[in-house]
């Protein structure tokens, strides 16, 4: 096989795709370590969100990323800086030497002290991983024992602990023990808890949109129902304002549905993102705790049935005023049909007198025709008398009566023919 055996032209998006598998790769995490995450929304303003990271590239003497580049990473003090790009956030990633004590502070910045948010801020993370062997007894009071998780994950190798409650920062607060992790295992946990915390926050972004479109939706349902009651004693009266009033309700879900369907659909991809992650941990749960998965699925489930409900409210509801348009429209159809067939009726009436009103006129003008054509011929009867002629003027005139009325009538009949002909033709 020589070297240039496959040599193959190549489609323009194979490096991307190629490329895509391995441009997020896990971050290889020491113990112990302290690792921070925030996500911001910057779908509305990514320009901004690259300056940021480019003032902080060159402030490190790294080479900013390319406008296209959904990922960055470079040294940042003690640790790493990883920025990734999303649909519609971005993640800014930082990882340190743990503290002393569980929560401890940082002697420095994680993101610098003139660091500025590129977007509005969404989710963020605060995770510490430990050896098991410290002693974590007083560490896991703090958490809220209301919505205290903790469990057993990476076949046995690690304990996550949380309450998915929000510190005095806005950072959600992990706490892992580890049983014997690599690095690279180290870092896949770490970016399935990140990932959970992150996209769990931004499907539940869906829930107070459909809270808000719900009861529009109800007024819109009891409107439709109050026209529909009318349709069953009013439908012919009052069909005109009712179409008004079905195509004014209508315009308004479908405008409502519009501005929630690009967040519906998101939620439910991220929920299922979430859902993925949480089952690769491989949860086992401790004695007297929940695991993070049955927590989530206890409090996100809700709310993403709670967007499925609103969403196909808004989809049977768009029916219903359909049918209903579709209804109405029939009678108006129906009554339009009724003019019509009075309105040819009509017409055809006055085609019929205007055609006998026409006969008529034609009878009148071969009379007056006749009668000056006649007057012409007395004229020539009389000076045939004049000239030797031995008939009377009056028998002459008298004879040519029938022949001019007949010649008349057949010259009427040809120009009232040929009239009709260009008519239609």
């Amino acid at each position: 096989m020589t070297k240039r055996s496959f040599s193959f032209p190549v489609a323009d998006i194979r490096a991307r795709a190629l490329g895509e598998v391995h441009s997020r790769p896990y971050t290889l995490v020491s113990l112990p370590r302290v690792i921070f995450q925030v996500a911001f929304l910057t779908e509305a303003n990514f320009a901004a969100d690259q300056s940021i990271l480019a003032e902080m590239s060159l402030g490190q003497g790294v080479a900013p990323p390319a406008p296209d580049t959904s990922h960055h990473t470079m040294n940042w003090g003690n640790g790493t800086l990883r920025w990734e790009k999303h649909t519609e956030f971005s993640t800014y990633f930082w990882d340190a030497p743990a503290p002393a004590l569980f929560g401890g502070d940082i002697p420095v910045n994680p993101f610098g002290a003139s660091f500025k948010a590129p977007g509005l801020f969404i989710s963020g993370v605060r995770i510490e991983i430990r050896p098991a062997s410290e002693d974590m007894s007083k560490v896991i009071p703090n958490f809220n024992p209301t919505s205290l998780c903790q469990s057993m994950v990476a076949d046995g190798q690690a304990t996550v602990t949380t309450d998915f409650r929000q510190d005095g920062d806005g950072l959600t607060k992990f706490l892992i023990l580890d049983h014997g992790l690599t690095d690279g295992a180290r870092g896949a946990l770490v970016q399935r808890i990140l990932d959970i915390e992150t996209y769990r926050t931004l499907a539940m972004m869906g829930l107070p949109l459909a809270q808000t479109l719900s009861p529009e939706i109800r007024r819109i349902e009891n409107s439709l129902t109050a026209v529909t009651q009318r349709m069953k004693q009013h439908a012919s009266a009052e069909a005109d304002a009712m179409l008004t009033e079905i195509t004014r309700l209508g315009a308004e879900l479908e405008a409502n549905a519009a501005s929630s369907l690009y967040r519906f659909g998101a939620s439910r991809a991220y929920y299922n993102i979430v859902l993925e992650r949480v089952a690769v941990l491989a949860e086992r749960a401790l004695p007297g705790s929940e695991t993070l998965g049955v927590f989530l699925q206890r409090r996100l489930a809700p709310a993403m049935r709670t967007c499925q409900s609103v969403e196909e409210r808004q989809a049977n509801l768009s029916s219903k005023l359909a049918r209903a348009t579709a209804l109405l429209r029939s009678w108006i159809d129906v009554d339009l049909q009724k003019f019509n067939t009075k309105l040819l009726d009509s017409m055809n009436q006055r085609a019929h007198l205007q055609l006998r009103l026409q006969q008529t006129v034609e009878g009148l003008s071969v009379a007056a025709i006749s009668y000056y054509v006649i007057g012409l011929a007395g004229y020539l009867a009389k000076l045939a008398h004049n000239v030797g002629v031995d008939i009377a003027p009056e028998t002459l005139t008298g004879a040519a009566v029938p022949v001019v009325v007949v010649v008349v009538w057949f010259m009427v009949g040809r120009i009232r023919k040929k009239h009709q002909d260009d008519h239609v033709g």
